[in-house]
């Protein structure tokens, strides 16, 4: 098996699960255990200061009050998943993802965050998701995904609503243009 850590789920036009339909995902984890992400482009309505308030965190002053909160995915809702770019050994409860990029979820990252500290590009993220082992790669057979190796850029500098199209384009692939018919050659 062939790790997908570090890769990119782009999903396909005709993927309409509503979990998951106009997702990027971002895999943080595959293994001989199975595979775990956060969705990346889809801002909630609310904020860090919306976290702040409600852990009592303060963070009035911080300069990361405003930063968007994202659905990271159908599992683990009521948990939050900090994809950052550092190193892991900073933090409480983190995983080195690549190199430069680290997946936290501690509440020490938050705490930094409040206080105007942390790190400077960062995904603060309500869920994740999750597949059983084989479960992805069968949807992959299925041709619900696309996926390519992930870069930070796509990341933490490209606007939420331009991130799946910024990870196609690495493969140079328009998903408009795509049918949301599937099929097998």
């Amino acid at each position: 098996m062939q790790s997908l850590k570090h890769h990119f789920l782009m999903a396909m036009p005709h993927l309409e699960d509503p979990n998951f339909a106009g997702s990027l995902i971002y895999l943080c984890d595959h293994d001989n255990n199975g595979c775990m992400g956060v969705i990346t482009n889809r801002p909630l309505e609310i904020t860090l200061e919306a976290l702040f308030d409600q852990l009592e965190l303060g963070g009035e002053a911080s300069p990361h009050r405003n930063a968007p909160v994202y659905y990271g995915g159908p599992m683990h809702k009521d948990r939050g998943f900090i994809l950052h770019v550092g190193d892991s050994q900073q933090w409480d409860s983190s995983i080195q993802v690549e190199d430069g990029i680290a997946l936290t979820t501690s509440l020490d990252i938050l705490q930094a965050f409040a206080a105007g500290d942390g790190p400077e590009h960062f995904l603060v993220c309500l869920g994740c998701a999750g597949w059983e082992v084989g479960q992805l790669e069968e949807e992959l057979k299925e041709n619900s995904w696309l996926t390519v190796e992930a870069q930070s850029s796509v990341l933490f500098n490209t606007p939420p609503v331009e991130r799946l199209t910024a990870a196609a384009g690495l493969l140079g692939i328009d998903l408009n243009l795509m049918t949301r018919d599937a099929g097998h050659a």
